[in-house]
Parts: C-alpha cells; sequence; structure tokens
C-alpha cells in the first residue's frame, strides 16, 4: 500500500532531543504513516541509514558552515533561528507542491516559532516536548509568573499536583538567572504560543507522571504521552530491527564494554556516565574516581575524550582490576546488560527514561538545567535512587559517592529500589505495547491524520 499520509518531523540538533523524536518517528513509520525526519547540517553526518523503518532524511541548513570558533550562546542560537528559518521554510514549500504534501510539523517544543512557518505555508504544526511533563509544568508556571526568579536559596516552591520543590529540586536555569540567559528563555518560551497548538506531545507516559498529565488536561491542554521513545527491542519488541536510535555524535566503544561486561557477576557492576554535554571540574573527577575505588564495586565509567584530561594520572592504572573506563558507549545495550547493579547519572530526562524502561535503580547526580528536578522524582516519588549529597563547595565528595553507591548495590533500600525499578519497567512496556496508554495515544494521532 502506498505511504499517503505524510509527516515532518524537526528535532533541536543535540542528541537528548533528536533520539526521542527519531524513535517517535519510527512508530509513525511502522503504523503507515510516510515520514520525513529533518535534520541540520551539523548533525546529519551522524545519521545512520534508517531504510528497515521507511524513513525519509532530510538536512537543511542551520548556517553553522558560518559559525565562528569563538561564537557565544546568544549569538549561535540566533544564528541557528534566521538560517533554520528560512531552509525548513523552503523545505516545507518543496514537499508541499510535491504528489504527497505534508498534513502537518511535528518540532521541537523549543522552537515555537516552526509552528508560524508551518502556519504560513498552509500545514499544521504540533510541538514535541522532551522533557518530562512535570519539568514542563513547571517552566510554563516560571513563564506566566508564578515563579518569582531568581529562586533564593532555602526557598520551597508550591505548584498544582506537584509535590513541594525545594531549591536544589528547581531547574538551574530558575535559581540563576544571570548564569545561562539564553538557556532560559528557550525554556520558558516553549509556552510563548503553545495554546494555539491543537495537540502537545510528550515523551514520557501516562502511569509514570499521572497527576500533572490529569492536571495539564483539566486546564485544557490537549497533551498526549507517547513515549518512552526509546528502541522497541528494550520494551514491546513490535518494531523490527529496532536496536538502536540511529544517530551517534559520539563513536560507542560497543566490543570493549560487553566483552568486559560478560565477564562480571548480575548486579555487580556500577554504570557511570553524565551524558554528551555535562563537564565535571578536575577536582570532581577526583573524588568521583576514589569513591568508585573504594566502592570495591566494578564500575564502568564514560568519560568523554573532551574530558579524559581531567582524570587522576594513574587511574587507569589502579583501577584496571575493577574498572573500565571508555570514551562512550551503547548506554541501551549496556543498562540491559545483566552486570549492571546501578546507574550512577547526571538525570538527564533520556537516560531518566532509559534506566525506568530497563528497570535499574540510580545513584542521582544532577548538574544542571532539568537534572535537579529529575532527581528528586527518582528518589521521593518513584523510589528508584538515591541523590548524592554535595558538600559546601557543591563537591560530591568520596565518601559520599561511595555510600550512596553502596547503599543502592548491598542495601536494604537497594532491594525495594531494584523492586519498584522492576515495576516501572513492566509499566514503561505495558504503555507502548498494544492497546496501552501510549500506543493509543500514537494511534489516535495517526487515525486523525489520516482521515482529517
Amino acid at each position: 500500500m502506498e505511504r499517503e499520509t505524510h509527516i515532518l518531523l524537526f528535532a533541536y540538533p543535540v542528541q537528548g532531543h533528536i533520539n526521542p523524536m527519531l524513535q517517535f518517528s519510527k512508530r509513525l513509520a511502522s503504523k503507515g504513516l510516510r515520514v520525513t525526519f529533518v535534520t541540520t547540517i551539523s548533525i546529519g553526518n551522524s545519521m545512520q541509514a534508517l531504510p528497515s523503518h521507511s524513513i525519509n532524511v532530510e538536512i537543511i541548513s542551520d548556517g553553522s558552515e558560518e559559525a565562528k570558533d569563538a561564537e557565544s550562546i546568544d549569538a549561535s542560537l540566533e544564528r541557528y533561528k534566521l538560517h533554520v528559518s528560512q531552509s525548513l521554510s523552503k523545505l516545507i514549500e518543496k514537499h508541499y507542491s510535491s504528489s504527497y504534501p505534508p498534513k502537518i510539523l511535528v518540532y521541537d517544543s523549543i522552537m515555537p516559532w516552526a509552528l508560524e512557518i508551518a502556519r504560513k505555508i498552509g500545514i499544521d504544526g504540533v510541538p514535541f516536548f522532551t522533557q518530562s511533563c512535570v519539568v514542563n509544568a513547571i517552566n510554563y508556571h516560571a513563564n506566566h509568573g508564578a515563579i518569582q526568579m531568581p529562586v533564593e536559596e532555602g526557598a520551597s516552591i508550591s505548584l498544582p499536583s506537584i509535590p513541594s520543590l525545594g531549591f536544589d529540586d528547581l531547574t538551574s536555569f530558575l535559581c540563576d538567572k544571570g548564569m545561562y540567559p539564553a538557556w532560559l528563555e528557550l525554556a520558558l518560551n516553549q509556552f510563548s504560543n503553545f495554546q494555539e497548538a491543537n495537540l502537545l506531545l510528550c515523551n514520557t507516559f501516562n502511569e509514570l507522571e499521572n497527576e500533572v498529565v490529569n492536571w495539564m488536561t483539566s486546564q485544557q491542554w490537549p497533551v498526549k504521552t507517547i513515549g518512552p521513545a526509546i528502541p522497541s527491542i528494550y520494551l514491546d519488541k513490535r518494531l523490527e530491527d529496532d536496536k538502536e536510535y540511529g544517530v551517534h555524535l559520539f563513536k560507542p566503544d560497543v566490543d570493549a564494554c560487553m566483552k568486559w561486561l560478560d565477564t562480571k557477576e548480575s548486579d555487580s557492576v556500577v554504570y557511570t556516565s553524565f551524558g554528551s554535554l555535562a563537564s565535571l571540574g578536575e577536582e570532581q573527577m577526583d573524588e568521583l574516581t576514589r569513591g568508585l575505588k573504594n566502592s570495591n564495586c566494578y564500575f564502568l565509567w564514560v568519560v568523554r575524550e573532551t574530558e579524559q584530561k581531567k582524570l587522576p594520572p594513574n587511574l587507569l592504572q589502579e583501577t584496571s582490576e575493577k574498572g573500565l573506563v571508555v570514551s562512550w558507549c551503547p548506554q541501551l545495550e549496556v543498562l540491559a546488560h545483566k552486570a549492571i547493579g546501578c546507574f550512577m547519572t547526571h538525570c538527564g530526562w533520556n537516560s531518566t527514561l532509559e534506566a525506568l524502561s530497563l528497570g535499574v535503580p540510580m545513584v542521582a547526580m544532577p548538574i544542571w538545567t532539568d537534572q535537579p528536578t529529575n532527581a528528586k522524582f527518582i528518589v521521593d516519588v518513584w523510589k528508584v535512587g538515591v541523590r548524592i549529597k554535595l558538600d559546601e563547595r557543591g563537591i560530591a565528595t568520596k565518601e559520599e559517592i561511595e555510600l550512596c553507591i553502596k547503599e543502592v548495590i548491598e542495601g536494604e533500600r537497594g532491594k525495594e529500589m531494584k523492586m519498584n525499578s522492576v515495576r516501572w519497567k513492566e509499566l514503561a512496556k505495558e504503555a507502548v505495547d498494544e492497546g496501552g496508554s501510549s500506543d493509543k495515544n500514537i494511534e489516535e494521532f495517526v487515525a486523525k491524520l489520516v482521515n482529517s
């Protein structure tokens, strides 16, 4: 059957935003839609072919070829918006006059201006939120003046449908406006025109964020949860050959990681990774090294090449029996391995969803953006982890790191966290499986498109 209903999807060009939207694209293609995934030059070269999922990939200019070396964040965002507005507009027009004009553009919520571009040409637009519904709700309240910014240390915030949040549980942008003004603006601007959209797509699942999803619905937000947007092999196994996301901004050392893990016993390894963007200071790297070493557990630690110069000089020799340090790894494969006992994580939303979906308890060490809020929920709401307490210098000490690892791997509370993790894993699988909450939402979205 010819795929007649055409949809365009456009993600913001960083790994944590591309991965979930690419997974959603595969789900749509599996339901019979003609799917075009749009990305920019700066990312296009990292994309792998996606033939088995019938997804067409289009690459547009984001002006990165003209970027200056010492470009500020503000200049970079301005350049991006200017170039993408033009190149995205041309791309939609090209497809609009083809045999299969697109009906809709699904765009990353941090680019609200994409809605206007789509509607000018005559198609509808739908924002795709890559953070949790709780974080979206907090940003919405901040945008509407319900949170006094910057939030002062010691303050606590009460918002509808969300547990009371302390200073350390809030998005870093809300606590220090001066530090990342451009990022704060991006986070809040998602809500500048969202009420003009007929639908809001969120990478989460109803059961995980039930209260806040119900609150959004009560406010007449047309919200649909479609996650967890991770490869099907780890959840419902309904998408053939869907074993990985399909984009690598860093080259993973697959063989070294998996062969090493195969030699370890069940639940004996601490997997440590702080994502594709976070950067730790030398002092913190030193404490982390000693904490991992003193825990006496095996550890697999991802340290990006740009960060490796911060490692203590003799680390590799001193820990060769207990630890493996790699520059990047296939995170889903690692988390799914029986040897992993816990995940020490920065609590980025994708990493959080992956750990929940694979039943792995966490040691939370949030660094910035939405990570402190995710950590709060990991510990106090979903009860699948512990959070590292920082000292007065803002450092996670070796003693604290060792203590937290041992609590998850060996402690009584660790057993409870493991049981809760397995329960969330089952609920995540049910959500995307046939008839589950996220699957129904995707089916409804597709049916509306096909019949409109």
